[in-house]
């Protein structure tokens, strides 16, 4: 079992209601280029995460809970 560090940079925008809708996540290579991505993204989004999970990719067996890089905005309850 190879375990690897994916960093993934998750947007949200304005949904029905309150809710909030994710766009598709965005890899990155390194934790400082997804809170650059992040930085970048805030501008424009209602809230925007970056994170990191280890895990296994060949079993797609990843930590339950991710590593909060950055967060910014208003974001789901999940990554407060």
């Amino acid at each position: 079992m190879t375990r690897e560090t994916v960093y993934l940079v998750q947007a949200f925008t304005e949904g029905r209601g309150q809710s909030l809708k994710g766009d598709a996540p965005i890899p990155c290579k390194s934790a400082e280029g997804a809170r650059r991505t992040a930085e970048r993204l805030a501008s424009s989004k209602v809230g925007v995460v970056a994170f990191s999970s280890s895990g296994d990719a060949e079993t797609g067996d990843y930590d339950d809970e991710p590593t909060v890089i950055l967060r910014i905005g208003r974001l789901p309850v999940a990554f407060e």
